[in-house]
């Protein structure tokens, strides 16, 4: 059994870029934990930060228990993640309470500032993890630095709208139900992503997103990813063989 911790930016982040290859990991006995940077405080209409904040933990701690992972929060503000002590220090703390052993975040480049910053934090916290001497409240250091990954960005695209190509895709095809309903545990998200984004169906247009990153594989749908190998973060295809005959490469 493989830990595998995914960690983003917002609730429903994960559930819209990356929860087909969790569920099929989940299904295949492997140990998932679902993380997040904030609890989503400012994504509401009507709610006050407090209410919006339990509101968002509790949809992302039910859509979790759907493929019977934990739901972790670090407790940064939304448009206060930034890639400075506090923010570091709590993203490590996260990955030392969960000693993962490969770890899956947000793309580098992505529409939006907590995205951005959340994967540069994480990616520097996979090292800071297992330095004895950086001191966080959290359990003891990891042994060794977890395999990373970068989930897609929103849309698959950077700021400027270039495409990202992933360097390889998970086959979810058999795990849209299960995707679709993490997905729609957010329910509070309806309105405002419909205000904040025109989007007046969240599920549909994960769908359609996935289903374009199938379309050159010849499945019905996918999910990118990239792998982070820079010194000295380990190099195998760790997550690439955990998902077996699910595995999409060109």
């Amino acid at each position: 059994m493989t830990h595998i911790l995914a960690f983003h930016a917002h609730p429903d982040d994960i559930e819209t870029l990356a929860a087909g290859t969790l569920a099929l990991l989940a299904a295949n006995g492997h140990r998932i934990t679902i993380a997040t940077m904030t609890a989503g405080d400012c994504g509401a209409v009507d709610t006050s930060l407090e209410e919006t904040a339990r509101i968002r933990r509790g949809e992302a701690a039910a859509a979790a228990a759907m493929i019977g992972a934990d739901y972790r929060c670090a407790g940064v503000g939304d448009l206060c993640v930034f890639n400075d002590d506090f923010c570091r220090r709590r993203t490590v703390e996260t990955i030392r309470a969960v000693q993962p052993e490969v770890v899956i975040t947000g793309s580098p480049a992505d529409y939006h500032p907590d995205h951005e910053a959340t994967s540069i934090l994480v990616r520097d916290a996979c090292f800071a993890s297992t330095v004895k001497n950086y001191v966080t409240g959290a359990p003891a250091p990891l042994a060794q630095i977890p395999y990373l990954y970068f989930m897609d960005s929103i849309d698959g695209r950077d700021r400027q709208g270039k495409w990202l190509a992933p360097d390889f895709a998970v086959d979810v095809s058999a795990h849209m139900d299960v995707k679709r309903a993490m997905l729609n545990c957010h329910a509070s998200q309806v309105r405002w992503v419909d205000r904040q984004h025109g989007i007046s169906n969240f599920t549909q247009a994960m769908e359609r997103f996935s289903a374009k990153v199938a379309r050159p594989f010849g499945v019905a749908y996918a999910e990118g990813f990239r792998q982070y190998t820079g010194t000295p973060y380990p190099r195998g295809d760790r997550l690439q063989d955990l998902v077996g005959a699910a595995l999409l490469k060109s």
